[in-house]
């Protein structure tokens, strides 16, 4: 395991910016700060019996069964019920808003929530949990299934990396059609930047708590559109097929601060009125002490 010293170089996100691989940026994040402090409240061995899954250090010998050991020469082990019912899935917003990244962030707002997707993703899997995946815009753009298997960490870093912000987005419809395709009872983690109608994304939020999934909802944010520090006459260049603006930012700052503050307050109150966990993160926040924060608060159930 790296030592502290090793963590806090490595998950510096000027740091990250440079290490190639998701995987890396994962294992860092997870090993160093995260482990051990969300655990699934269905972990555990129950009486009804569910399927096998490979053996990992530190498992329960007691569980291993050796019947299918004698017939293998694997180690595998029961799985029960109980432990099989946590299910979660990525949701990560490929829109081209998800592009922009200000000079203060060292990374774009879809790279820093694809580290999110993949330290959430890292850590289910080492619980021995499920994790699946799904990218979108103004579609499903890749639905990757939930498994348990630590090799499944693979398949979820490819689509990630080949996942490009370039599309407009249509947040509601989406997360319409994915509460319709998520079967069964999962922890629906969103990733976005949530540019789109509030009623909608609402709406849509609404839709996966009436299929009784636990939503968390991770709204990633630019500080450059907390704060709007723009001073000189600036060509502001529209996203998602808006058009392109020239104008000066101060005569804007006050109005926009306003609205700003007004939709993230919407996006909140709707979230808390669904009992959803709403996190709000900006792109210049270490990753490693922003996941620990959320991670230990649900822990406790302080939101």
């Amino acid at each position: 395991m790296p030592t502290v010293e090793a963590n806090q170089k490595y998950l510096d996100p000027q740091t990250l910016a440079k290490i190639e691989g998701l995987e890396l940026r994962a294992r860092r994040i997870v090993e160093g700060y995260v482990a051990g402090l969300h655990r699934s409240p269905y972990q555990g061995f129950s009486i009804e019996f569910a399927e096998h899954r490979e053996y990992a250090p530190g498992d329960d010998l007691r569980h291993v069964d050796w019947k299918v050991f004698g017939r293998t020469d694997k180690v595998y082990l029961k799985q029960y019920e109980e432990e099989t019912n946590l299910l979660s899935y990525l949701l990560l917003d490929t829109s081209e808003s998800m592009h922009y990244q200000g000079e203060r962030s060292p990374l774009s707002k879809l790279e820093y929530a694809k580290c999110i997707a993949a330290s959430l993703g890292y850590l289910v899997l080492q619980q021995h949990d499920s994790v699946g995946l799904a990218t979108f815009d103004s579609q499903v753009r890749s639905m990757v299934r939930a498994s348990g298997q630590p090799s499944h960490m693979h398949q979820l870093l490819h689509v990630m990396e080949q996942s490009q912000a370039e599309k407009k987005t249509s947040i509601g419809p989406i997360f319409h059609d994915l509460a319709e395709r998520l079967k069964k009872r999962a922890v629906v983690v969103i990733l976005s930047d949530l540019f789109d109608d509030i009623t909608s994304i609402m709406t849509g939020i609404k839709h996966f708590k009436h299929r009784r999934h636990d939503v968390i909802v991770f709204h990633v944010i630019d500080p450059d559109e907390r704060d709007f520090p723009f001073v000189k006459t600036t060509k502001f260049r529209g996203l998602e097929q808006l058009p392109e603006v020239v104008t000066d930012p101060r005569q804007l700052r006050k109005a926009y601060l306003k609205e700003f503050e007004k939709f993230t307050q919407a996006i909140s109150q709707g979230c808390r009125s669904q009992y959803v966990d709403y996190v709000p993160i900006t792109t210049d926040q270490p990753l490693d002490i922003a996941l620990t924060s959320y991670l230990t608060r649900r822990a406790a159930h302080t939101f």
